[in-house]
């Protein structure tokens, strides 16, 4: 089992809560670095943290909502502007995530020169119940429980060993005991404290469904109004920008 550094460069929901980026997690392993999500705030987060584009080698997508990846437009194009970057980048997210960040930049930023002409990232498709090797890592993707336009994933990330599981947005569901079996880190989002919204795990059935989690560590994310207010009276760690895990 080999030594990862995770970092959260968000931990925040879509709004912002308690001042908080949204989501992106790096995972990095000797020289390779690996987004998990990358929310509109994520250059940001990351250079808050020292870290820049020309760090990121592949980049994993759970779902389209903007604030999982709209960041993608923001940090391709700054690749493309600066033109600092000698290699290639890996994009994989739900099947329709590259025309969506086409369609953005060209949104974004109208009038630029075509916004494939200086770099490109490589995009694949990842399909709920299907393991494509991405660098250094083993990605196997899950169905989730969210609004099924956005193609919802949840994640298990092996690299040499070292499990990493990601439950994307996404309610409870009987899925998520096999994402996270076995793994060193379940990076899990609990956007509630209390059944409210729907779309989304809530930590009090998180506590029901305890038991059917072997994993060695929970960390929370994506983290509302009612789970701040708790924050540190909880079974449970919570992340926070900026906090780094060693796996």
């Amino acid at each position: 089992m080999g030594s990862l550094r995770v970092c959260f460069f968000g931990s925040g929901d879509a709004f912002g809560s308690g001042g908080r980026l949204q989501s992106c997690v790096m995972v990095q392993t000797g020289e390779v670095g690996l987004l998990i999500d990358c929310g509109a705030t994520a250059l940001s987060g990351m250079k808050r943290q020292g870290i820049d584009s020309s760090a990121v080698d592949a980049i994993l997508i759970s779902h389209l909502h903007g604030d999982h990846f709209c960041g993608l437009p923001f940090l391709i194009k700054e690749i493309q502007v600066t033109g600092a970057r000698d290699k290639a980048m890996t994009i994989a997210g739900p099947e329709g995530l590259e025309p969506r960040v086409e369609g953005l930049l060209k949104l974004l930023f109208p009038g630029s020169e075509d916004i494939r002409s200086s770099f490109w990232p490589d995009f694949r498709v990842l399909s709920a119940g299907g393991t494509r090797q991405i660098g250094d890592f083993l990605v196997t993707a899950y169905p989730a429980a969210h609004p099924p336009e956005t193609r919802p994933l949840s994640l298990r990330i092996d690299c040499r060993g070292t499990v990493i599981a990601y439950s994307g947005d996404t309610e409870w569901n009987d899925m998520l005991p096999e994402v996270s079996r076995g793994a060193d880190l379940f990076i899990c989002e609990t956007y509630e404290y209390q059944p409210m919204a729907g779309n989304h795990i809530n930590y009090l059935t998180l506590l029901d469904h305890r038991h059917e989690l072997d994993c060695r560590r929970i960390v929370l994310t994506h983290l509302g109004d009612t789970m701040l207010k708790r924050c540190g009276s909880l079974e449970f760690e919570c992340a926070q920008d900026g906090m780094v895990i060693e796996v």
